[in-house]
This record gives C-alpha cells, structure tokens and sequence, in this order.
C-alpha cells in the first residue's frame, strides 16, 4: 500500500519524459548561490508558472532566497494578490487536458521525482539536459521536439532565449539555426538557474539541513572523545 501512495505521488511528474540512452549533462550550478536562485525564481514564475503549477510552494518562500516582500510583490506575483498564496495557475487541469492532451504536472517537486531514489542531484542533471535539448520538427503539433523525450507534447517555452535548434540526421547532434537573445553560454546559464530554483522548490530548507548536520557530526565527534575519556578514567582502577 506504501509504494502504492508513493507511485500515485509520482505519476503525474514521472509523466514528464523518459530519458532514455541519453548522456545527460552535469548540472553546473548550486542550491547556495542566491543570485542564481533569484533569477532561476523570476524564470520561473515568467516563462514555467502559466501552465505548471508549484502548488505547494507560497510567495512568502521566496523570501527565503534574500529578496524582501516588496520584491517578491512587485516582481514574482502574477497568480496571487496574497503574499501568503501558493504559487498555483488559474488554468483547470480539466481545460489543460482538453488543449495539451494532458495536464501539464506541478514541478513543486519535479527535481526530487526525475532522479533515481528521489535523488534531486540527477533529477537536476535530467533538467538542465532536457530544458536545452529542444529542437525544430514540423511533423510535431508544437512544431518542437526534444532529445531525451521523443515526441514530447510540451512547445518549447525558452526559445526566444536559446533560438532555434535543428537536428543533423547525419550526425544527431543539435544545431543553432537561428540565434535567441542570449549566447549559447548565456543560455546555459539561464538554465542552470532556474533549475537550481527547481531543486530549491524540492526541498527548500536543504542548505540548512547540511549545515545543521555538520554541527551534528562535529558534536558528536567531541562527546566521542569526552565519553572515551570518561571511560578510560572510570575504568582505569578496575584494570
């Protein structure tokens, strides 16, 4: 019954792709950088949050990444007039189905679920692989497909960034047919940022939990020490 409740959890994000054979590529980037994590934020809530959700995120959390509630108002509210409201979208998953074929999945824990084991690290890796691995093919509906999901239903939302990509059946490697506003680097990095915010979304008091267990650890490394001394002194006389 448990692993029952769990797949139900996942399916609709497992639902997103199936990588395949594909090499992905390492995610460059980390929870800890700040600036990265507020632009990954603003990516999001501009080019993801019109038809996905991050629905057990609220506005309030983004306060979290060092910006102030003016900010978050000002810049990252476009669904809600509350600070205090979830990240949600005003579309019903009933319409969504309707026009995309299926209802787009809520990516509050998107990171956690595309890796091995909940592994957010790989779920990163699959992201940051996927999101730049969009293509030109006029047999789709979209008029996009992506490497490492075929026939994927999603257009490709960040090309007025990246520009577009053509793939040589020759080589299968992807091309730059037409540039976007940002370098190819750039790009890379606009990624990188916002699924950066994306693994943060999974688990935003993850940078704390490290923290905290280093002190655990180094606390328990001296009352190792204390106690085997202790030892060592109650049983000196005994020995």
């Amino acid at each position: 019954m448990k692993k029952f409740l769990i797949a139900l959890l996942f399916a609709p994000v497992m639902a997103l792709a199936s990588s395949g054979h594909v090499q992905l590529d390492k995610w460059p980037g980390s929870v800890g950088d700040k600036a990265a994590l507020q632009n990954g934020a603003k990516l999001f809530v501009n080019y993801c949050l019109n038809c996905h959700g991050a629905s057990y995120m609220r506005y309030k959390n983004l306060m979290d990444l060092g910006l102030t509630e003016s900010q978050v108002k000002d810049n990252l509210m476009f669904t809600s007039d509350k600070i205090g409201g979830l990240m949600t979208i005003a579309a019903r998953s009933d319409e969504q189905k309707l026009w995309f074929g299926a209802t787009p999945p809520d990516l509050t824990i998107v990171a956690r679920a595309r890796g091995e084991a909940g592994n957010a690290a790989a779920g990163a890796d699959w992201l940051y692989t996927y999101l730049r691995s969009f293509y030109r093919d006029p047999n789709r509906p979209t008029g996009w497909n992506n490497v490492i999901f075929e026939n994927v239903g999603m257009p490709h939302i960040l090309y007025g960034l990246q520009g577009q990509q053509v793939r040589n059946h020759e080589t299968h490697k992807l091309e730059l047919a037409v540039p976007g506003q940002l370098a190819p680097a750039e790009f890379d990095k606009a990624v990188s940022d916002l699924v950066g915010f994306m693994v943060w979304m999974g688990e935003p008091q993850q940078e704390f939990r490290r923290t905290l267990g280093f002190f655990v650890l180094a606390f328990l490394a001296v009352l190792f020490v204390v106690a085997y001394a202790l030892k060592k002194e109650y049983w000196k006389d005994i020995h």
